[in-house]
């Protein structure tokens, strides 16, 4: 760590700062240098899952040149070539290279293939792989450890860095809307197959009774449905149960619709607040936020209109980041801290404040303690931590 800063008092004479050396200068450098890297191999993953590059690389049981892979997908090998060199270096896939060794500064190589991409020589040796391990969290979309699909509106994401001056300059965000049909896409590609493998039977479960009143028939509201995965799961669990999925986005609303309309399910329907609110009469039995609170504007008005909308002896399912109080504990305790908080100035608290006067939480805002003083704030008295285990999330059981 560079000494170099304000100037101190020692022994109560003021020192200069001491100016940093050249290799400290450098080691920063190359530190801000290396963030690139991830933005850059995120882009690739997002092509990669697109493209279906790693499903044709899972699909092909064994390692496959640039050429054979580009064959598999219709793509030009030339622009399939650099893309694996990229996942290659990253460490996302396993490159055989053939005793190929290191480039040549001379020629570099091109023969000048059919497919006009000027297949280098050299390619024909090496071969790349999904190891093992990378082809569920890659490829296979029905696995619980599936990522690709986090990176599906990538491109959305990032486009939002035209806007986001503005948002710094009013400090007004914008909801998630603005970035079209794709991030709804992405929401229920990237959280999808850990619910459909979870949700019943290692979240729902451990819920004091909950399991046997959605058996044997009770009225679910899932606050912030997004593109209706959690409340289609619950439904075709529980046919006795009537549920409806509330959400403000348009986008998220269409694709739920969607996705109902193929599902053959009769216990479901779907809901803008703004114009179907939930009920005020506690007449539901279950309510349910998935990953949604932090993005409000107004969480703890939501929080109220759970309360009202819940029976005396009902249950709130709260789902949300795992986060602590402050910053420090967060950057200790969560190795993504970092990404975290860009992505809330990208999307999380950007969506809580887009509207003036916006919660703004955050991606990292609702802590344990937070939530439990906004639970107990719109008048639950009852809050436990559920002892699920998921990565990023926490779940909390809250009753009036």
């Amino acid at each position: 760590m560079s000494d170099a800063g304000p100037d101190r008092k020692v022994a109560g004479v003021t020192t200069p700062p001491v100016p940093p050396s050249a290799e400290q200068i450098g080691l920063f450098a190359f530190h801000v240098a290396s963030q690139m890297s991830g933005a850059v191999t995120a882009a690739m993953i997002h092509l990669g899952d697109r493209l279906g590059l790693y499903r044709a690389l899972d699909a092909a049981g064994g390692p496959l040149t640039s050429g054979e892979l580009a064959a598999a997908t219709g793509l030009v090998e030339r622009w399939v070539r650099e893309w694996a060199y990229n996942q290659a270096a990253a460490g996302l896939l396993v490159a055989d290279t053939g005793g190929t060794g290191g480039t040549s500064d001379g020629d570099d190589g091109d023969t000048g293939g059919d497919d006009g991409s000027g297949a280098d020589t050299r390619a024909a040796g090496e071969r790349f792989s999904l190891a093992p391990e990378a082809a569920p969290v890659l490829a296979d979309e029905g696995h619980d450890m599936f990522l690709a699909g986090m990176f599906h509106q990538f491109p959305q994401t990032m486009a939002r860095l035209d806007e986001l001056p503005d948002s710094f300059r009013t400090g007004i965000g914008h909801d998630y809307d603005s970035y079209g049909p794709e991030a709804a896409v992405g929401i229920e590609r990237g959280f999808g197959s850990w619910i459909a493998a979870h949700l019943v039977a290692d979240v729902l479960a451990p819920l004091d009774g909950v399991v046997d009143r959605l058996t044997a028939g009770t009225a679910v509201a899932d606050v912030g449905c997004g593109t209706g995965g959690a409340v289609l799961e619950m439904a075709r669990a529980f046919p006795a149960s009537r549920f409806a999925g509330y959400d403000i986005s348009q986008h998220a609303l269409a694709r739920a619709a969607e996705r109902l309309a193929g599902s053959g399910l009769g216990n479901v329907a779907f809901h803008d607040p703004r114009r179907e609110p939930l009920p005020a009469d506690g007449s539901l039995g279950l309510v349910t936020t998935f990953d949604c609170l932090h993005d409000m504007t107004d969480p703890g008005a939501a929080a109220a209109s759970i309360r009202r909308a819940l029976a005396d002896d009902g249950t709130w399912l709260l789902a949300d980041i795992k986060a602590y109080d402050t910053f420090a504990e967060n950057v200790e305790r969560n190795p993504m801290a970092a990404m975290m908080y860009g992505t809330s100035v990208l999307t999380c608290m950007a969506s809580a404040l887009s509207e003036p006067g916006g919660a703004g939480l955050g991606t990292l805002g609702l802590s344990a303690a937070r939530a439990e003083s906004m639970a107990r704030g719109a008048g639950f008295t009852r809050f436990r931590r559920v002892g699920v285990d998921h990565p990023v999330n926490a779940f909390y059981e809250i009753r009036p």
